[in-house]
């Protein structure tokens, strides 16, 4: 599977998110640093580890 990560250097990291899913972001102190987190990221995300028994909780978050 291949997808596209949009990615620029800040002050102190390379930050990035996926094209594709725009909602998964990380950062890297190197740009390897960076696509191995986004990987680890995409897994996580996408939730392909939660086992088949999980529970759902609604979370209130003031901005």
């Amino acid at each position: 599977m291949e997808m596209n990560m949009i990615y620029w250097k800040s002050e102190k990291f390379w930050v990035g998110k996926l094209f594709e899913h725009p909602e998964i972001m990380t950062q890297g102190e190197t740009l390897e640093e960076l696509e191995e987190n986004m990987k680890e990221a995409f897994i996580l995300m996408t939730m392909e580890d939660v086992p088949q028994q999980h529970q759902i909780k609604k979370l209130a978050f003031t901005i």
